[in-house]
């Protein structure tokens, strides 16, 4: 039987050089198209321009995942568009707390510890306090007074109205009636700031913000002096980017300006540029372009960025990961995301930059690619064009 009677569809999982790649990469098949009709005589341009890999490989999305194999979506500028730098995953102004002690005293009970959840308003300890108790009094005792000259005063509007008492004495009683609720309020506001607990014996550590706790400084029965910190509260869905860049590359950028956020694991989050500092630090002589992201991250990972400014130099040019990049029979390909797997494309490739090709033809924007462990792709394809010979 001709080669050019074998089924299309052959099989890739079998062999001993297959077995390293069966874990990660269970599930491929490898279609290649082919013609059962004889092949005419062509020239060798045309010979050689048919060796170029068109076939597909099938790959569920469970396998991608399992395989590590990351993609990302091709976005419009060049090389010189692009500004590369490393930046920090911090919080968000909104997305950390620092919880204080209100009152000084000693720690009495500890309900969270680090790195459990917590809810805003939930408490975190309890410090009891002689000043809270002083806070608590005070409030008991402008409540009193308080009651006691609403009492007087409803006692000469009803004298004044037998016209028993003078007037002035009703105004007496209506502005000490005033001067009494005033004060209560206060000693109530001054009780809710402190967080004083029912009892009046101690106010209670409680979190202003929903998130985890990140920092913990209690400890039991120690005593600790007002506001000093006890805990740390971060919110990991609020989360800014702050990439340091240079005098030149801050002036091309505007807010709004796109953002591509490269994790450590591969992945890829898409941001936009929310401000950048007017000034430069003194000590890296540097401006910091602030960014904003959704998604949870953990505040303080170094990641890198790739900034696409919309001022300064334009161009459609075509960037990619060097890592996408794949060299089969001599010829450069990239692998496309397609419904039910990957597909080798052939491409021309320009400038390489700190990791990143400039593709001069082969791709459209749009279009996703493999970046992290093409690799893969590449030896699940060449496996299958060998057992095709």
């Amino acid at each position: 039987m001709n080669t050019e009677d074998m089924p299309q569809n052959r099989r890739l999982l079998g062999g001993a050089a297959a077995v390293a790649l069966v874990a990660a990469l269970g599930g491929f098949t490898v279609a290649k198209c082919t013609s059962s009709a004889p092949t005419p005589e062509v020239p060798a341009a045309k010979e050689e321009a048919a060796k170029v890999p068109t076939e597909t490989l099938t790959i569920s999305a469970q396998a991608i995942s399992q395989a590590g194999i990351a993609t990302e979506t091709i976005r419009a500028g060049g090389l010189g568009a692009e500004i590369v730098s490393q930046a920090l995953i911090t919080a968000a102004p909104s997305g950390e707390a620092i919880v204080t002690a209100r009152a000084g005293g000693a720690v009495t009970r500890l309900l969270k510890r680090l790195g459990d959840p917590v809810r805003a308003g939930e408490a975190l300890a309890i410090v009891e306090s002689r000043d809270a108790a002083q806070i608590a009094a005070d409030r008991s005792v402008a409540g009193a007074k308080a009651v006691l000259a609403q009492k007087a005063l409803a006692r000469e509007q009803y004298l004044f109205g037998q016209r028993v008492s003078a007037r002035v004495d009703l105004e007496q009683a209506q502005a000490e009636a005033a001067a009494a609720a005033a004060e209560a309020r206060r000693a109530q506001a001054a009780a809710g700031a402190a967080n004083v607990t029912s009892d009046g014996r101690g106010v209670v550590v409680a979190s202003p913000i929903s998130g985890r706790v990140t920092s913990e400084n209690a400890s039991l029965g120690a005593f600790v002096q007002p506001e000093t910190e006890l805990f740390r509260v971060a919110d990991p869905s609020k989360i800014q980017v702050e990439a340091a860049v240079g005098p030149s590359d801050a002036q091309r950028l505007s807010p709004g300006d796109r953002a591509v956020i490269e994790l450590p694991d591969g992945k890829t989050l898409e941001a936009r540029v929310r401000a950048v500092t007017p000034g430069l630090q003194g000590d890296t002589r540097s401006a910091t372009a602030v960014l904003d992201l959704s998604g949870s991250l953990q505040p303080g990972l170094a990641v890198r960025v790739r900034l696409r400014p919309s001022r300064g130099e334009i161009s459609n040019g075509i960037v990619v990961p060097e890592e996408a990049v794949q060299t089969l029979e001599g010829r450069d390909i990239v692998f496309v995301k397609t419904d039910t797997g990957f597909r080798a494309q052939r491409v021309t490739v320009g400038q390489r930059s700190a990791g990143r090709v400039e593709v001069l033809n082969g791709l459209k924007t749009g279009q996703q690619v493999a970046t992290r462990n093409a690799f893969l792709l590449k030896a699940e394809l060449g496996k299958g064009a060998g057992e095709g010979e």
